[in-house]
């Protein structure tokens, strides 16, 4: 790594010189922790403490990877931390949520609240995508999540992902190949955007309620081919990727309704 003056100062105690260099990433950090964390309070948490052990620990900084794949691997340790109290989500998730908020006129009542008042309270099909998304990896082992996570939505390289979880490259390219194929299988099964066997409407059902006035069938051709020949799973998986890519959990048009449909389903699961 070539000497930079700003992480020169940083690394030789300058706070603020640290500061602005956590803060080119830490927009992504952030959305990165919420995908793991699903949970607002938990991600500021972590982004705190992780700047602060980041700081103190700077000695250790090798420039051996870049600063950003350092203070990610802080930050995936200390989510760890946390994730490792709670189980896997079940791959029925959203299905509990759904009933859970069905059974709840109040819970409904928030929803429609948040819709209607929020800043952020729009409902777009492609941002329930992401939700869905981020709920199925969490079926994943966090070792597997966190790979997958990082290759596929923050485009980080395999050897910067096997420095961020103490594995070799060979085992972070299996770790890939497991999580992409457990997804696609999941996504397969549930999804009926993809496949008309597919048992979750769930996207589609809420965009009727909340944009009745859309064209369904449109809406959901406009992100996902009606495809259902299995061959083609990894050309979905893919897909889909993309489109969860370029969305951010935490500054989107409707992150306070996907937020609260998070927090329905974390309730549901006795999370």
């Amino acid at each position: 790594m070539e000497n930079d003056p700003l992480l020169d100062r940083a690394l030789q105690g300058d706070i603020n010189a640290f500061q602005t260099l956590f803060a080119v990433f830490q927009p992504s950090l952030k959305s990165y922790l919420y995908r793991l964390l699903t949970n607002r309070d938990d991600v500021d948490d972590v982004t705190h403490d992780t700047f602060i052990k980041a700081f103190d620990k700077r000695a250790t900084f090798q420039r051996h990877a870049s600063l950003k794949t350092w203070v990610f691997k802080i930050a995936t340790n200390l989510a760890y931390d946390h994730l490792r109290k709670l189980n896997r989500w079940p791959v029925d998730a959203q299905d509990q949520g759904e009933r859970l908020a069905k059974s709840s006129p109040e819970i409904i009542q928030t929803f429609r609240h948040i819709h209607r008042t929020a800043a952020s309270g729009n409902y777009e099909m492609k941002e329930h995508i992401d939700f869905c998304f981020t709920c199925i990896s969490k079926t994943l082992v966090i070792e597997k999540q966190v790979a997958l996570i990082l290759k596929d939505i923050y485009d980080f390289p395999v050897k910067e992902i096997a420095s961020i979880l103490d594995k070799t490259e060979g085992v972070v390219k299996h770790l890939l190949v497991e999580s992409r194929s457990t997804m696609s299988e999941i996504f397969e099964h549930r999804c009926a955007l993809i496949n008309k066997e597919g048992i979750c409407h769930q996207c589609s059902e809420m965009n009727g309620i909340y944009n009745p006035k859309h064209d369904q069938h449109q809406q959901r051709m406009a992100l996902m081919p009606d495809h259902t020949d299995v061959a083609d799973r990894e050309a979905l998986y893919t897909l889909r990727a993309a489109l969860v890519k370029a969305i951010d959990p935490l500054h989107s048009s409707g992150t306070d309704l996907q937020d609260a449909l998070m927090q329905c389903t974390r309730r549901a699961i006795g999370e």
